[in-house]
């Protein structure tokens, strides 16, 4: 089949229940906000995945739903050929999400009113994961010098003794560092040390610029059974609002373990349209996504650029992978509530706040560039006129 990609090519989400247009007047206070928030594109899906849901859409009874092997198959083929990861057939677990998954880990691995690590700014699900769980949360702050962010170790270490689970972002939303395999192999020896189960969030794995490579956590352990991997075509392919996502589990007792906690929360995934398209999008996708990167790397370039010309207050955090921009806004000497009131109320652009992750993202803004250039553009230029006033 073959497709062209033009990724240019304005398409109007209006009227389509769309939460990052159709919910603007509720999200910001009003409607004429260029929105650069929720992790979703405004990039048509790959056309095969749409003439496949399309043609499911064509049998006129949509009833509850199973997963085919070739569903399975096309994940495993997809890790092998990708990420060069041999996964098991029996280690997959499917998910309605990544954050019911979230959920589902820290029901299954800790107790109630038991600390759970994370290492903020993070995104914000990974808290709330722990807090309506009934369970604490202990941080471990990512370390912030010279523009890049770093795991701390040694704090890392401490806390270990004081938990059974690190919930873990890689790539990391959202500061958008693709981890070394030496930094990966220094976390994977703390927590074998101290016997901590690693949930490690890898839906962002696909989405990687030039000079970086992402490594598959699990791939890099001596005994991969305390680390439960998640993935997903959501953010890869741009079909998120279909919410269906896999983990890979390859411990049995985990797998247990999860899906009882699935069936503690009653969350089923099967739904036969995030099936067709799960399906469609690992089998069919992969020129699209390449496209799709080769795009990503010139708008991030785009707006760097920009920001060194026109806007040296805003210092981008050198994105090494997602398509979520981090932007240190400090040096404009603001609060919080004022960044938002400048983003939003003046330039007319709608980004997520850095506290919504933490008080680390504190005068911080991430910026969400799954939109065509000249949007990101159109962006940039409202905040440059809203900043010189």
């Amino acid at each position: 089949m073959s497709e062209l990609f033009n990724f240019d090519q304005p398409l109007s989400r209006d009227h389509t229940n769309s939460l990052k247009y159709d919910a603007r007047q509720s999200v910001f206070g009003k409607q004429d906000v260029i929105p650069m928030w929720v992790a979703d594109m405004d990039f048509a899906t790959p056309i095969a995945v749409t003439e496949a849901l399309r043609k499911r859409a064509e049998h006129p009874i949509y009833g509850y739903s199973t997963y085919p092997e070739s569903l399975y198959d096309a994940l495993i083929q997809w890790l092998k050929c990708r990420h060069q990861w041999h996964v098991e057939r029996d280690w997959i677990v499917m998910s309605p999400g990544v954050v019911p998954s979230l959920h589902a880990a820290v029901m299954a691995f800790t107790q109630a009113d038991s600390p759970v690590i994370i290492q903020p700014p993070v995104y914000f699900p990974f808290f709330t994961a722990a807090t309506h769980t009934g369970r604490q949360v202990l941080e471990n702050p990512l370390q912030f010098a010279n523009n890049r962010y770093q795991i701390d170790f040694d704090h890392l270490a401490q806390c270990a003794t004081a938990s059974d689970l690190l919930l873990f972002c890689s790539p990391h939303n959202p500061v958008g560092r693709v981890w070394r395999q030496d930094e990966l192999t220094r976390l994977l020896a703390i927590a074998e040390q101290n016997n901590l189960v690693v949930f490690s969030d890898e839906i962002h794995a696909d989405l990687i610029y030039p000079d970086y490579q992402h490594q598959v956590l699990a791939k890099l352990a001596n005994n991969q059974s305390s680390i439960i991997t998640a993935v997903a075509p959501s953010k890869t392919f741009n079909i998120p609002g279909l919410n269906l996502s896999a983990l890979i589990v390859p411990d049995a007792n985990h797998r247990q373990a999860i899906t009882r906690a699935f069936d503690t929360l009653h969350a089923s995934a099967a739904n036969p349209f995030s099936i067709t398209a799960f399906e469609a999008a690992y089998t069919h996708g992969e020129k699209w996504l390449d496209a799709l990167l080769i795009y990503l790397t010139q708008t991030r370039y785009l707006v760097s650029d920009y920001l060194t010309q026109h806007l040296p207050q805003i210092k981008l955090i050198s994105p090494e992978g997602t398509y979520l921009l981090w932007l240190d806004c400090n040096a404009l000497g603001m609060s919080d509530s004022q960044l938002k009131a400048l983003f939003t109320q003046q330039a007319g652009v709608g980004l997520s706040p850095g506290v919504l992750f933490g008080h680390a993202g504190c005068g911080f803004m991430r910026m969400n560039i799954g939109t065509s250039q000249q949007t990101v553009l159109s962006a940039l230029e409202r905040i440059k006129q809203a900043i010189s006033g």
